[in-house]
């Protein structure tokens, strides 16, 4: 680890974002814990920010007093087991304020006034899964079958800045599972356009063009980027697509669909 850097940023991140400060507000459903709940998730930032890929990892470094420098002398650490309780019932909404607060002090430094890309400030949308089990599940699970065994998951779609600057991430949403037996769970597409509408809603100044794969490349995401004042940038493969022969006849402009050709 690259101490002398590392140091810089966590001091750059309390002193103009205060982070701490947020952390120290956040709260779980532990009863008489020995840690609060802003000291176990500090040492889980480091472990994003270092790019940590399991918690054994960050128990060694933990174990090894590498984050000793980063806290007040004695400064004892939590142990992985207590991450673990707490990660399972901490309270997200608090995170998201975190988050919230990031993105409004980035504004309010002018962090994206001269864009990300070519003068705009281009944000990104992909689908991605955070869990998966076939033994473990909870009432938000989303669910798939193969025979006779279930493999239950969360999914969501993250929405992050693009191009120069720093990687900023505007929000995020969950897939909704199935309200019963035959309900399909929540598809991609809806999940993406509640994510920009909602961010919309909340940060219209720090978004002009909004970036999606090939699923969505179709008149209802574009649509829907339209009606919210979102240039929508789609890259899509070269197949035979209903919104590509719109394009081409003139139904839909270039500058509403843009398309990438993937090798």
């Amino acid at each position: 680890m690259r101490n002398n850097y590392f140091e810089k940023l966590v001091r750059y991140m309390k002193n103009v974002y205060h982070v701490d400060c947020g952390l120290n507000k956040l709260s779980d459903g532990r009863v008489n814990p020995t840690y609060c709940t802003g000291q176990v998730i500090l040492p889980v930032l480091f472990g994003f920010l270092l790019r940590i890929r399991s918690f054994n990892e960050l128990n060694l470094m933990i174990k090894n007093h590498e984050f000793s420098k980063l806290f007040p002398e004695g400064t004892k650490l939590p142990q992985i087991d207590a991450i673990r309780d707490t990660l399972k019932v901490i309270d997200i909404d608090g995170l998201k304020q975190i988050n919230q607060h990031i993105i409004k002090k980035s504004a309010e430094n002018k962090v994206f006034d001269n864009g990300t890309i070519d003068g705009y400030t281009v944000v990104a949308i992909d689908g991605t899964k955070f869990f998966g089990s076939n033994k473990k599940s909870c009432p938000e699970c989303l669910k798939n079958t193969k025979g006779e065994m279930t493999h239950c998951f969360h999914s969501g779609a993250v929405m992050s800045t693009v191009g120069m600057g720093p990687k900023l991430v505007i929000g995020f949403e969950m897939y909704k599972p199935g309200q019963d037996a035959v309900a399909k769970d929540e598809g991609e597409l809806s999940v993406g356009k509640r994510l920009i509408s909602s961010a919309v809603k909340s940060y219209r100044k720090l978004m002009d063009v909004v970036v999606y794969d090939a699923l969505a490349c179709n008149s209802v995401w574009i649509n829907h980027c339209r009606n919210l004042g979102i240039d929508a940038i789609v890259r899509a493969k070269n197949n035979n697509n209903n919104s590509l022969r719109l394009v081409k006849r003139g139904q839909i402009s270039r500058r509403q669909l843009m398309f990438g050709k993937m090798k």
